[in-house]
């Protein structure tokens, strides 16, 4: 198909370089300046595109494509202030080094700063948090002019997709005509490089450096491992979809040390004989916390969500060894006295070599406190058929088949899933956006990562984020992607009734409107909105039902009501304290 006009010639160059670079997935925003780049997406082979009409929703859903699929999925948007609601999913993007491509229409030159309508300044719009920023100009028909775009597109994709991982942000200025309008722009005068750039290949392919960890170095850590027994490695948030789950379990066995997993490691679930996940509770018990201090961690993936396993960590004078895929660095107390860059596969292949201690009375000892913590889990929940917090937790993972993704908002849910849903042998991809930490965005995300996934999806959200994003329902609507929504409404913010502001004398009165935030909302009008199937179920069963029947296909909503939210804060402690008691006195070693 030839090109109508220069700006339909312009958006078809860069989508065809992001193409040629990867990118896979196109999120598009309505609107009438940006009309060159959404035609464009649609028509450029190898590229799906979805339309999203909120950009906020647009962003996370960008997000939760670029998350599951880990190649750059690009976000279109129109002038004005449209792309400035990008920028919470941009943040997270950063902090949690997913790739994406944003392209922002802006008007010409000529309309900047004179009160033209929709006209803001664009430039730099995301500030630290985009790897890349580039106002690539105006259309212009000289071959200089679509080189140059096509090598600095290929460049931010690129820039995208390499560690650290992030965002990049295209500026993209157009005049009239935005429609594909017939106006001749002497296109038979520029080069066929020009037109149609390398064909099947970016017109500029940047190869970044080997992400092998440095040799040397991991033979150093190597000789402390064989030197030293009592060792724990530690995996914390990591999305990579590359083996480390087996690689751990690798390493594991050749170390001798336990694997600490958190729930978004990808190494519990599925995850080897080594793995222990119940250690929020076993950790509580001090003596228990004292006798397993490590003289060695080995840490992979981000932070540890729980605080009390992370300040164990901290406070255990043990020598720590980071491991960072992409260089970031998850160390606020700096207790690692070295941080390894580098495939975390790759390192666990190497630091294992050689090594055979297999699983000694050491590694023993953790995994026989996992089955009494897990022993004393499963009695209290077969005692008290509540559907309380935990429990919901428990079950939803429980009832999820081999291989489905389960996805989890911040707040209460992802720690009430790493304390309460133990490892099993079913393989399961559990994500959430730990980069920043935030509860927006919750149900697009898990929206962009059931799109790009071929197997059932379910998110396990609190009722505050599920509210933030609730149009994340009609994206869901829109896009037709099967999604099973649960959320645990306490009617209002949970985790603040763990915190000492709940416990301030002199903040009671305002304690409720300022914290709690009850809001009273019926969620089953949410449902009848956006046409999505709901249930409420009231008991265990009833929820694995719901869940199971939500995992059939189609777009579900299950609210699940619980205790009011003091209420919820003995549960826990009582909870904790049972699965802690079951450690006895010892002497576990």
């Amino acid at each position: 198909m030839s090109d109508a006009n220069l700006n339909q010639l312009w958006a078809r160059a860069v989508l065809e370089e992001l193409v040629r670079g990867g990118v896979r997935h196109a999120v598009v925003c309505p609107g009438s300046r940006s009309s060159p780049l959404a035609l464009a997406c649609v028509r450029t082979q190898g590229l799906r595109t979805w339309s999203v009409i909120d950009e906020r929703s647009a962003g996370f859903f960008a997000l939760g494509l670029a998350k599951q699929s880990r190649a750059p999925a690009v976000l279109v948007a129109t002038s004005g202030t449209a792309g400035a609601h990008f920028y919470p999913a941009v943040i997270e993007a950063a902090m949690s080094q997913v790739p994406l491509v944003v392209l922002t229409a802006d008007r010409p030159l000529e309309l900047q700063g004179w009160g033209a309508p929709q006209t803001v300044p664009q430039g730099r719009f995301f500030g630290e948090f985009a790897r890349l920023f580039a106002d690539v100009g105006l259309p212009e028909a000289s071959d200089a002019a679509l080189v140059h775009l096509r090598a600095t597109v290929a460049r931010a994709v690129s820039q995208a997709s390499r560690a650290p991982r992030g965002t990049v942000h295209l500026n993209m200025q157009f005049r009239e005509p935005l429609a594909p309008t017939a106006e001749d722009f002497d296109a038979e005068h520029l080069s066929a490089l020009a037109r149609e750039g390398r064909k099947g290949a970016p017109l500029t392919r940047i190869v970044p450096p080997t992400r092998q960890p440095d040799p040397q170095v991991l033979e150093q850590v190597r000789a402390r491992v064989a030197d030293v027994e009592r060792g724990v490695i530690v995996c914390g948030p990591r999305d990579e979809n590359d083996g480390f789950a087996e690689a751990i379990a690798s390493l594991a066995e050749a170390t001798g040390y336990p694997v600490l997993a958190e729930a978004t490691s990808q190494a519990r679930y599925g995850g080897g004989p080594a793995t222990v996940s119940l250690y929020d509770a076993m950790l509580r018990h001090e003596p228990f916390a004292k006798a397993h201090r490590p003289e060695l961690v080995l840490r992979f993936g981000g932070g540890l969500t729980p605080k009390g396993p992370q300040a164990w960590i901290d406070g255990s004078g043990a020598e720590v060894v980071l491991f960072s895929d992409e260089g970031g660095l998850f160390d606020p107390a700096h207790r690692a006295s070295r941080v390894v860059e580098g495939s975390a596969v790759a390192a666990c292949e190497a630091l294992g070599k050689g090594l055979s201690r297999g699983l000694g009375p050491w590694a023993r000892s953790f995994l026989w406190a996992e089955q009494w913590t897990r022993a004393a889990l499963e009695s209290a929940f077969s005692e008290d058929p509540s559907l309380t917090e935990m429990r919901i937790a428990h079950d939803v993972v429980a009832a999820l088949p081999d291989g489905a993704n389960l996805f989890v908002s911040s707040s209460m849910p992802i720690r009430d899933v790493d304390a309460f849903a133990p490892s099993m042998g079913r393989r399961l991809r559990v994500l959430a956006n730990r980069g920043a930490n935030g509860i927006d965005g919750i149900i697009s995300s898990a929206l962009g990562v059931a799109a790009v996934s071929a197997r059932p999806t379910v998110l396990l959200t609190g009722d505050l984020a599920f509210l933030h994003d609730v149009g994340g329902l009609l994206t869901a609507r829109r896009s037709g992607v099967p999604l099973t929504v649960v959320v645990v409404n306490n009617d209002g913010g949970g985790i603040f009734s763990f915190l000492p502001i709940a416990q301030a004398e002199a903040a009671q009165k305002h304690y409720e409107p300022l914290w709690g935030t009850p809001h009273g909302v019926d969620l089953s009008h949410a449902a009848a909105l956006y046409q999505t199937r709901f249930k409420r179920p009231d008991s265990p069963a009833a929820l694995r039902a719901a869940v199971a029947e939500g995992l059939k296909g189609g777009l579900h909503l299950i609210e699940v009501k619980v205790a009011e939210r003091t209420k919820n804060v003995d549960l826990h402690r009582q909870l904790f304290a049972r699965m802690a008691v079951s450690l006895g006195e010892g002497p576990w070693l």
